[in-house]
């Protein structure tokens, strides 16, 4: 089943009216957020990086690391009254207009 950003903060929004009863406070949720990121940090770094896995971090999976952020951030957006559809694609408005020659005249990437 795929779902649309728009549809997936709906179904966040929902989870936690129904079942998680209702929205930790905003700088609440920005810590929550932080927290996700650095236990996928903590999974990269030890999958790609030169750290070795401890028992603790053998059985978590990437993906499910990387929902764990994108719920959270979904939270935040839902509570700050940020359309997620809207935002990125203003976000690639501006790279395009931006960065239309940044990267390709960057010597560093070649």
């Amino acid at each position: 089943m795929e779902i649309t950003i728009k549809e997936a903060q709906q179904q966040v929004d929902e989870w936690i009216k129904t079942v998680g009863v209702r929205y930790f406070n905003e700088l609440t949720n920005l810590g929550i957020l932080m927290e996700e990121v650095g236990e996928l940090s903590r999974l990269m770094v030890r999958k790609y990086g030169e750290q070795s896995f401890k028992e603790s971090d053998k059985n978590k999976e990437l993906g499910d690391e990387m929902a764990d952020v994108l719920w959270v951030l979904m939270c935040l957006a839902n509570q700050t009254g940020v359309d997620l559809t809207e935002a990125l694609q203003k976000n690639f408005e501006k790279k395009n207009i931006r960065d239309a020659n940044r990267h390709k005249e960057n010597e560093k990437l070649f």
